[in-house]
């Protein structure tokens, strides 16, 4: 096992990789993809986090992406929406399957969808929504005719599981986001699902949020049995351990920035990925602190780690809610990001 590296060497290399050093001189597409989906529960997250990334980002860049089906928002990692490349969703909603099927067999609607044949409601449902995209409950309503004995909206969280469904603009759009509209991933992309090997899968990982554990690719992605996988790549990958002594998988090439970097002051949306992707978030976020993004807060990186949480309020003033105390010239640096994000919106 190789060297140790500090959790602030941890959070040099996340910040750099999640593009939070600097913005960067990058399409949002390019962007999608070397961050490898972004959460997208909340319709805006998305335009935030690119935001916060990006120069010169404008919103009518990703409304075009949607539009245009290249980017599309579709339920994935650990069973939540994320906005990713149509190649993408192709390549990796095959691997949230067996999650997703497991989730409707000891999920909330388990008892309820005992006995159902949940195959034939999926290709039932499949056809409903091909041909005319819905809402999943409005997709139950109309299964009622062949399986009256139910409730549409267990019905509708049925389809959710079984197929790949993208929810369509104007759903996601900057200033008009619509309702959850839905059809297949195949229907929309004219194209059959072709899922990446698990091996490009843990690469793509780890370009993204490495240097990273076993436990933390698993996570991430919601998968189990990662272990073999990572065993298979060993001989490509360099290996730290972390002060713990867990050990550490990377990419030979993949950038490990000095621990005393500094790093700017950035704002993130909700749920944003930097704070969901591992087993051990403490490299950006301290666990006693874990319930703020449990509760969809978006959050204030300070020298890279989460020191406050931030919103807007109806006359479009951003305010902050610190968590730690902060020298003026921290709180000085703050405001003037915020000011930056009020102007965007504005």
């Amino acid at each position: 096992m190789g060297t140790t590296l500090s959790q602030d060497a941890l959070n040099r290399a996340l910040i750099e990789r999640q593009m939070l050093r600097e913005r960067a001189d990058k399409s949002a597409l390019a962007t999608i993809n070397h961050l490898f989906g972004i959460q997208a529960q909340e319709p805006k997250s998305p335009y935030i986090g690119l935001w916060t990334r990006l120069k010169d980002f404008q919103p009518q860049e990703l409304e075009d992406l949607l539009v245009s089906r290249q980017a599309v928002r579709i339920l994935l990692m650990r069973g939540t929406i994320h906005l990713v490349s149509a190649q993408d969703a192709l390549g990796l909603r095959p691997h949230t399957q067996l999650k997703l099927d497991r989730e409707l067999q000891s999920g909330p609607f388990a008892k309820r969808l005992r006995g159902l044949d949940l195959d034939a409601v999926a290709e039932a449902g499949r056809k409903i929504l091909e041909d005319a995209p819905q809402g999943t409950a409005d997709a139950g309503r109309q299964l009622l005719e062949r399986w009256p004995d139910r409730e549409h909206t267990v019905l509708g969280n049925a389809l959710r599981n079984k197929l790949a469904l993208v929810q369509i603009p104007p759903r996601g759009l900057w200033r008009r986001s619509g309702r959850a509209v839905c059809t297949t991933l195949e229907a929309w992309l004219d194209q059959e699902q072709h899922p990446m090997s698990r091996e490009t899968l843990v690469r793509r990982y780890l370009k993204a949020f490495g240097p990273s554990t076993v436990m933390d690719a698993q996570q991430w992605s919601g998968l189990t049995r990662l272990t073999e996988v990572f065993e298979k790549l060993r001989p490509e990958l360099v290996t730290f351990r972390t002060e713990a002594g867990k050990e550490l998988f990377d990419l030979p090439d993949a950038p490990r920035p000095d621990p005393e970097t500094p790093v700017p002051v950035r704002l993130l949306p909700e749920f944003d990925n930097i704070l969901l992707a591992h087993a051990d978030r403490r490299r950006v976020i301290s666990d006693d602190r874990l319930g703020v993004v449990i509760g969809g807060k978006p959050t204030v990186l300070v020298d890279g780690y989460v020191v406050a949480t931030w919103s807007i309020t109806k006359e479009r003033t951003i305010t902050v809610d610190y968590i730690d105390q902060l020298p003026r010239s921290r709180q000085k640096a703050v405001a003037e990001e915020c000011d930056r994000l009020r102007d965007w919106i504005g």
